[in-house]
C-alpha cells in the first residue's frame, strides 16, 4: 500500500512529508543538486535517498526513523556500536619506569 498525495512543488512536498506521523525514509529524484541538498536539509526522516527508491538501508550506515517510526537509536553502522557498548580508554606503559606528567625522564637541573 502506498499513498500518493499531489503537491505543487518541492517545498510543499517537504511540508507534506514532514507533517505525517512517521519518518523512516524519504526519496527524491532530481538532476538539480541544489534541490537535492535542499531536500536533504529539510526532510525530517531517518534516511534520505537521492535518485533512489526507499528500498532498504546500507549495513554500514545508521538505520532508524524519526517521529513515530523512531526510538531514538540508530541501529547498524558505527552508531550501533555506541548504543550497545560503553567506551573505555586504556593506557599500557611497558617501560617499567615511573611516569611523571607523561614524560619518561625528569630533566636535570643543568639542562637548558
Amino acid at each position: 500500500v502506498t499513498a500518493v498525495i499531489p503537491v505543487d512543488g518541492l517545498d510543499e512536498a517537504i511540508r507534506v512529508a514532514n507533517n505525517v506521523k512517521y519518518g523512516l525514509s524519504a526519496s527524491i529524484y532530481t538532476q538539480d543538486v541544489n534541490r537535492a541538498f535542499h531536500a536533504m536539509q529539510e526532510l525530517y526522516t531517518g534516511i534520505c535517498y537521492i535518485n533512489a527508491g526507499t528500498i532498504g538501508a546500507e549495513i554500514q550506515l545508521p538505520f532508524g526513523g524519526t517521529k513515530a517510526t523512531g526510538n531514538g537509536h540508530r541501529e547498524a553502522g558505527q552508531a550501533a556500536m555506541d548504543v550497545v557498548t560503553e567506551w573505555q580508554a586504556i593506557y599500557v606503559d611497558y617501560s617499567g619506569r615511573l611516569q611523571r606528567a607523561q614524560i619518561d625522564e625528569v630533566p636535570s637541573a643543568d639542562a637548558s
